[in-house]
């Protein structure tokens, strides 16, 4: 245990000054556990601010506006829902610290050698956890084999440099669960007040960079439901539990970019430097080990996942994030590297990510009717759905998602007769 108290010490010690807790709670900058705004005009016309917000979002999506409103009023209820569900690993929830040397020396180097070559990042349809219809993001993928120095490779090490602080300030042993690169918001940017969707835990943000006119704060809401405005500059890196801490950035970006990494752990069950297997009997059957049982998620999360969750064998050693190749050639447009391993093993077509993913439909996100045409001749099933129990998107569900009716991809998988099932469909 010395050590955990050692790391402790370190922490007071470098930690960063976070600002005062702001005199507000939820539904005053943004709805969050509602849509009455509460606060009158104490920040300002936050009402007719939300209004053009979402007045944007369906004004953009036209015939598919009502997905505006669907999904947030999933954000809204989730947002509710799950902070009661979860247990609580730290006293606060959130922390500010500097990053880790190793990590920020990985993070830097990518962006600094790619951030030429970044891609406009693309968002379901109807998503309004940034008003992307406004102001778009961009991507500069860590797992992006055509970017100089990016692949699993990298992830992995990205992974393991920033596992053990968090393992450290949740006392919890953690396997890696999402990560997808350095996303730029630009000016004007809002994200809007949320929590992670499950497995999303244990995580962290790192400023990368950025160019701004003033600080653009990270809204964190503490265990009593109180605001608390946290800034960031390059090199800062906030630990959160994203599972149960609402988060977002509700008022506009003042300046041209602000480039962040947000880096995912799931909790094993297993206490941080345990030296025996009994807390493996301790584990429930069925429910892993962040949700308490009973709480308001346990129906929501029982039906995304209706053979439970996985029990750990004593002392199994914790493995990584299935990230399967085939994907991440997928999602960059990287056909040629697709067509080596389609060649090497046709199994890859398959093969289903954490969040029951398939390399087609990374394909279809990226939008590349041939690489979808050649999965599908291949043996990709046109009709596969996302979801670790094929309850969510079938592939042209997502197509029409991501594109309009006459993108050739849609096109395509019209031609192949190809069905348009939404998540939760039978």
């Amino acid at each position: 245990m010395l050590h955990t108290f050692l790391f402790l010490i370190l922490l007071t010690i470098f930690a960063v000054h976070i600002q005062a807790q702001a005199s507000y709670g939820v539904d005053c900058s943004f709805p969050i556990h509602g849509k009455d705004f509460r606060c009158g005009d104490l920040l300002g016309d936050r009402h007719n601010f939300y209004e053009h917000f979402m007045e944007g979002c369906r004004k953009h999506y036209g015939s598919k506006a009502n997905r505006c409103d669907v999904t947030e009023n999933d954000r809204i209820a989730m947002s509710i829902r799950q902070p009661q569900s979860m247990v609580n690993f730290t006293d606060a929830g959130f922390m500010k610290i500097k990053a880790p040397t190793e990590v920020m020396s990985l993070l830097t180097q990518h962006w600094e050698t790619n951030k030429a070559n970044m891609k406009e990042e693309k968002w379901a349809a109807g998503n309004v956890y940034v008003n992307h219809w406004e102001t778009p993001s961009y991507l500069v993928s860590v797992e992006d084999q055509s970017l100089r120095g990016g692949g699993y490779n990298l992830k992995t090490k990205i992974w393991d440099a920033a596992k053990s602080t968090i393992q450290q300030w949740t006392g919890m042993e953690l396997k890696p669960t999402s990560m997808y690169g350095i996303r730029m918001y630009t000016e004007g940017a809002v994200l809007s007040p949320h929590v992670d969707r499950l497995p999303l835990v244990s995580s962290c943000i790192i400023n990368v960079d950025q160019d701004v006119d003033e600080p653009w704060p990270l809204e964190v809401y503490d265990r009593q439901g109180n605001a608390v405005n946290v800034t960031m500059e390059p090199g800062d890196m906030v630990l959160y539990e994203s599972g149960s801490l609402i988060h977002g950035r509700p008022f506009p970006l003042k300046g041209r970019f602000f480039a962040n990494i947000f880096i995912h752990f799931e909790p094993t069950g297993r206490p941080l430097h345990a030296t025996t297997d009994q807390h493996v009997d301790e584990l429930d059957d069925f429910l892993p080990p962040y949700l308490v049982p009973g709480s308001p998620e346990i129906a929501h999360w029982t039906s995304q996942n209706p053979g439970g969750w996985k029990k750990p064998s004593p002392s199994a050693p914790i493995q990584q994030a299935a990230a399967p190749e085939a994907h991440f050639a997928a999602a960059t447009g990287d056909f040629e590297r697709l067509q080596q391993i389609v060649k090497k093993d046709k199994r890859m077509l398959n093969t289903q990510d954490a969040n029951g993913w398939r390399a087609l439909h990374e394909a279809i996100r990226f939008g590349d009717k041939d690489i979808v045409e050649f999965l599908v001749k291949n043996g990709a099933e046109k009709n596969a759905r996302t979801g670790n129990v094929g309850q969510g998107s079938s592939p042209l569900n997502l197509a029409l998602q991501f594109h309009d009716e006459k993108h050739p991809v849609v096109l395509y998988l019209r031609e192949i007769g190809a069905e348009d099932i939404a998540e939760g469909e039978l």
